[in-house]
């Protein structure tokens, strides 16, 4: 079993909520960085994908525990792993450390959606196979 998919984080000033830490849909965006990453290196031209098949990938459900906060100019490490992968879903385990420290976990289902109609589509098989390892 591989290791989960992780990409570097700063926490700029942006990031940061009034009280000097971490605003807490930040961690989103950082996440959602992560998966797109993950599907970079696997090899998967997101932009190519949802042009050529006329889908789009939505947040279906999302559950996240928050641990403790980062703060400014801490470097993060976010975690990627596929944890399922369903006839029209995807879904991801991901984390959010300060070296060793846990600081936020998420379980993020996103459902891939026909553009058009707006209704889910079926995973393509080659998808399937790309991230069935991940």
């Amino acid at each position: 079993m591989r290791a989960p998919f992780s990409v570097p984080v700063r926490v700029y000033y942006q990031d940061t909520d009034a009280g000097g830490v971490v605003f807490h849909a930040q961690y989103l965006a950082f996440m959602e960085r992560a998966r797109t990453e993950l599907l970079n290196a696997r090899g998967l031209d997101l932009a190519r994908f949802v042009a050529e098949r006329g889908v789009q990938f939505m947040v279906h459900e999302l559950a996240v525990r928050f641990h403790r906060p980062a703060r400014l100019n801490d470097v993060l490490s976010v975690t990627a792993e596929v944890a399922r992968i369903g006839a029209a879903s995807l879904a991801f385990r991901q984390r959010v450390l300060r070296g060793d420290e846990l600081l936020v976990e998420a379980d993020v289902t996103l459902a891939l959606v026909d553009r058009d109609r707006g209704r889910p589509a079926r995973m393509p098989e080659e998808l399937k196979k790309l991230l069935g390892n991940a």
